[in-house]
């Protein structure tokens, strides 16, 4: 990655050309629908020690994702902000039918 990207929107084909194989895509919803449920059990069973369990549940699967599939760098290494916010709103775009 050698651009340097200076809003989310600019960012976000980038961050999609990333996520061409669909077993990656896949893996990434997996790991945020995870996030999401280990979340809500941690707090509803008051158990918040489960909350570290977080990103090891969503970026262990993304990164699988890339290294096995895409063969690449995940993006999250030089735009942290911008990826974590685009992988929830990949989600959502899967989630309404819009991608």
């Amino acid at each position: 990655m050698s651009k340097r990207y200076t809003s989310f929107w600019d960012f976000y084909p980038f961050y999609l050309s990333q996520h061409r194989d669909p077993r990656c895509r896949t893996l990434h919803y997996v790991g945020s629908l995870s996030v999401v449920a280990l979340l809500v059990m941690a707090i509803v069973l008051g158990n918040y020690w489960m909350l570290w369990l977080l990103p090891i549940l969503g970026y262990g699967a993304a990164w699988i994702g890339h290294f096995v599939f895409e063969r690449n760098r995940p993006a999250t290494f030089e735009y942290p902000f911008y990826s974590f916010i685009a992988d929830w709103v990949m989600l959502a775009q899967w989630l309404t039918g819009r991608r």
